[in-house]
């Protein structure tokens, strides 16, 4: 006999569990999320622009022998910019209070480390001679976002614990393997992006990377110990 539509439908579905796990925790506290995502994202900025506006004169970091070899592509810069789609991804997927908590906790965690350092250690970044054209999002990126706050890169910070977090609950939910290699790729590809689009040279990204490690591995020891969700009882 010839199976039917609707036979076909359930078999894929239980073929992917981990779509129906992901869609679950999507609409889990959905306002919560969404409120609270925006809010700190709205609420991040003013203190980030007030702290390069007013800290004192910036320390010019050093270019490396890496930073020579990176050539200049503007065309990174959607890639650059997308990190505020990215790390709202952990959020969306929080399973619960507690993983939506230790999440937030995490990002709060390295934006007050991080702007201590610019106000009391203030950094830049040389001064790149960039052929940008104006009118452009790049020649705006440069107006707005000036060579301070350098050290530790955010960007990388933000991008290396969102990887963490998000690989964790792909993990969780038994994701296929194409989907946590996509993951990585997108932080990677952020990470690269930051030097690419000359807004960050080696030095700060290393402190971006190590701020973002440690806060991974804090939030994960803080956590319950994970299991696929497939494998929990019904």
């Amino acid at each position: 006999m010839t199976p039917s539509a609707s036979d076909a439908s359930s078999s894929s579905t239980a073929q992917q569990p981990w779509v129906a796990a992901l869609w679950r925790r999507c609409i889990t506290l959905f306002p919560l999320k969404l409120v609270g995502n925006t809010v700190a994202t709205l609420g991040f900025f003013p203190l980030y622009f007030w702290i390069m506006k007013h800290a004192s004169q910036a320390w010019v970091l050093p270019l490396t022998a890496v930073d020579h070899l990176i050539a200049f592509w503007p065309a990174l810069l959607p890639v650059y910019l997308s990190l505020w789609g990215y790390i709202a991804l952990p959020v969306l997927l929080a399973k619960d209070k507690r993983e939506l908590s230790s999440f937030s906790f995490g990002c709060a965690a390295m934006t007050v480390f991080a702007l201590l350092v610019f106000w009391f250690v203030p950094t830049a970044i040389p001064n790149f001679a960039v052929d940008t054209a104006p009118g452009t999002s790049l020649q705006f990126l440069k107006m707005v976002d000036s060579a301070g706050n350098a050290f530790p890169s955010l960007h990388v910070s933000f991008s290396v614990f969102t990887c963490v977090a998000l690989a964790r609950q792909l993990r969780e939910v038994g994701a296929p393997r194409w989907l946590r290699i996509a993951n990585m790729a997108w932080a990677v590809g952020i990470v690269y992006s930051t030097m690419a689009v000359r807004q960050h040279v080696l030095i700060d990204v290393l402190g971006g990377l190590a701020l973002g490690v440690a806060l991974g591995v804090a939030t994960r020891q803080r956590g319950p110990a994970l299991a696929p969700v497939h494998a929990r009882p019904a």
